[in-house]
């Protein structure tokens, strides 16, 4: 199993025209650079990944450009960064139409609010964990943020307790409700936390917040990307995507 936040500030290649062989074995002179993943994006279902929007390079360092989609199973994972392995219909327009995908209705999780069906507000998306090869989504991650989550941990919410979208929410079953944290300092201190956090006195970082919703209300967001340590993930992508 991947998390999404493994696959963030991947770096994508495009084979070169010309470029022959197998797409994960070719060398760097072969490839040009698509940009980096900086959203994964979900069936309209939302139980399944479905592509990633990846960040193109500004032209002339200046002039934006939109983000591509590409399709989570038109990729491989090469030594440099995921290599797009499809020749048609891999991306954007193309991919849409193979994948029978309802793109307005596509979903952005990390970011998104969660509440259960009873209106239980349980904090925000922060990861999903998910099946490289299938896209299906196992588990979903959701904290008050990123600096809370290494004080208060995740709930970890199985998918067989997710409902759907709506209204901005992600909907899950009542009974996330009553889940406990996954780790973190605080979580293991029990009471201390939920007086804490009852009071106001928990550190949160919300700045990914609002990100999540649905692809036809989303903003697009900018990401850097620096050159980096990614053998971990490519090597978990590879396995899992076998």
């Amino acid at each position: 199993m991947l998390k999404v936040s493994e696959l963030m500030r991947i770096r994508v290649y495009l084979p070169k025209k010309g470029a022959s062989g197998n797409p994960k074995e070719l060398p760097e002179k072969d490839l040009q650079q698509l940009g980096v993943v900086h959203q994964a994006v979900f069936a309209p279902e939302g139980d399944r990944v479905v592509g990633m929007l990846v960040k193109r390079p500004d032209v002339a360092g200046m002039v934006k450009r939109e983000d591509a989609f590409v399709a989570l199973d038109s990729v491989v994972a090469g030594d440099l960064g995921l290599v797009v392995s499809r020749t048609e219909a891999a991306m954007d327009a193309g991919a849409i139409e193979r994948l029978s995908l309802n793109w307005d209705a596509c979903v952005l999780w990390v970011g998104m609010d969660a509440k259960t069906t009873d209106g239980k507000e349980l904090g925000w998306v922060s990861d999903v964990e998910f099946n490289a090869k299938t896209g299906e989504v196992k588990a979903f991650y959701v904290g008050d943020g990123s600096v809370a989550k290494s004080l208060v941990g995740n709930v970890v919410i199985p998918a067989d307790l997710f409902v759907g979208y709506a209204n901005g929410y992600m909907l899950v079953k009542p009974e996330a409700a009553s889940l406990e944290l996954d780790g973190g300092l605080a979580a293991k201190a029990g009471e201390g936390y939920a007086r804490a956090k009852q009071s106001g006195k928990v550190a949160v970082e919300k700045g990914a917040r609002g990100v999540g919703r649905m692809i036809g209300k989303a903003k697009k967001h900018a990401g850097g990307s620096p050159r980096g340590m990614f053998g971990a993930f490519m090597d978990e992508y590879r396995k899992a995507s076998k």
